[in-house]
């Protein structure tokens, strides 16, 4: 019998055919480690599943993989379910993964965590974004089913607590599908009202797959954008969503978010009772200490006998008013005598003083300087003559001019 030749290609089919025709290799569940993960810019999944002695090439194309719940990464164990076939151009057979789930924790559990850190290390999650909640809104926004338990609790707690608060409903779709885009739509609704002054987004509990909505990552930005104040209030106090860390506030329960966004209005009035009732005790208070104080005034000499003290006083000012008459006329006197002194000595020392003695001085006519000597002059000189009374006019009729030893010489 001739043995059939064949081609590279016809071999290949024939393997694949054989594996496709393998109802076990059909309908695999593995178990492995995920290494050498590329997810391309296709938006298919290649990697490779290995344990301790093996490796099994495999890929995840991207329409099953766009529904993961998490982000497949290198050294997670999971279980891949799938086929097993040939990829034809290499001649490799690789495992075709129609589902991928965490091995331990649950894939949502992982989606969770990721999508957490990743909003908190952008700073989503930072105080310092939190808006403050009005501590008397005039309206609350709310979000949820419009058919659900939460939206009864939601009402029930502010009618009970503030009579009086406005409250516009946004009924939007909470799980499913649809519950994103329902809830993104209705929070863009509320945040065009000017006058929502603070928003509950939220619904009651169930199991994580039906909260997931609100792990939504657009959901979360979203959230993260309101120009208006959000609470988030998803499921039971155990619950923690994206969106409770996203929100301005958290409230435990649908009903725990009524509470925290308006106040007990029963509570406000008993406060501002009393904060009247002690406005009053001090105002009261403080009128007694007055009137006290005025007792305890009125009580002084003064004012029992006011004129017998001013009569004192007036008494006292007479007395002053004498020793400082006397103080200034004992200074002005002194003063005179100081000045009288030195007029003395002034009058001592005037050329006037000297003329009314008998002594008399001269100048020549038309000049200023007076004379000292015989020689300043010759016969016929016009000379002015001073006394203490007046002034003679005379001329030079001779001069004498006196020697050292007491001659004459003319």
């Amino acid at each position: 019998m001739q043995q059939e030749i064949m081609t590279v290609t016809e071999l290949t089919k024939y393997i694949k055919k054989r594996l496709e025709s393998d109802k076990l290799l059909n309908s695999l569940l593995i178990t492995g480690e995920i290494s050498n993960f590329h997810h391309h810019s296709s938006g298919h999944m290649y990697f490779t599943l290995k344990d301790d002695n093996s490796r099994l090439k495999s890929v995840m194309f991207r329409s099953i993989n766009q529904n993961l719940k998490f982000q497949p990464e290198g050294g997670m164990e999971v279980v891949a379910s799938g086929y097993v076939s040939l990829y034809e151009s290499r001649g490799q057979y690789q495992l075709y993964v129609q589902n991928l789930q965490p091995e331990g924790i649950g894939a949502l559990h992982i989606a969770f965590e990721q999508l957490k850190e990743k909003l908190q290390k952008e700073g989503l999650f930072a105080e310092k974004y939190k808006q403050d909640i009005p501590q008397f809104p005039q309206k609350v926004g709310v979000i949820t089913s419009s058919t659900g338990a939460a939206i009864r609790d939601i009402l029930s707690v502010i009618q009970r607590r503030f009579m009086g608060v406005s409250i516009l409903i946004a009924p939007a779709t909470v799980q499913g599908e649809k519950a994103v885009p329902d809830l993104m739509e209705s929070l863009e609704i509320l945040n065009q009202q000017d006058d929502v002054d603070v928003i509950i987004i939220g619904r009651g509990g169930g199991s994580i797959e039906d909260l997931w909505a609100f792990n939504d990552e657009n959901l979360a930005r979203a959230i993260f954008s309101s120009q208006t104040p959000i609470i988030s209030a998803v499921g039971h106090e155990t619950d923690y969503t994206i969106s409770d860390f996203v929100a301005d506030l958290r409230a435990p329960t649908p009903s725990a978010a009524g509470e925290l966004v308006v106040s007990n209005q029963e509570e406000i009035k008993r406060y501002l009772n009393k904060l009247t009732d002690n406005l009053i005790q001090n105002i009261e208070q403080k009128l007694k200490n007055c009137h006290n104080q005025l007792d305890n005034l009125m009580q002084r000499h003064i004012f029992l006998q006011p004129k017998r003290q001013l009569k004192d006083w007036k008494q006292r000012i007479d007395e002053l008013k004498e020793r400082l008459i006397n103080l200034m006329e004992r200074r002005l006197n002194l003063a005179q005598e100081r000045l009288n002194s030195k007029i003395g000595k002034l009058d001592t020392l005037s050329p006037l003083s000297t003329l009314s003695r008998g002594y008399s001085y001269c100048r020549k006519r038309g000049e200023k300087e007076s004379l000292s000597s015989v020689v300043e002059v010759e016969t016929g000189d016009r000379l002015e003559l001073f006394l203490s009374d007046g002034k003679l006019e005379t001329e030079v009729i001779s001069i004498k001019e006196k020697k050292l030893n007491g001659d004459e010489s003319i």
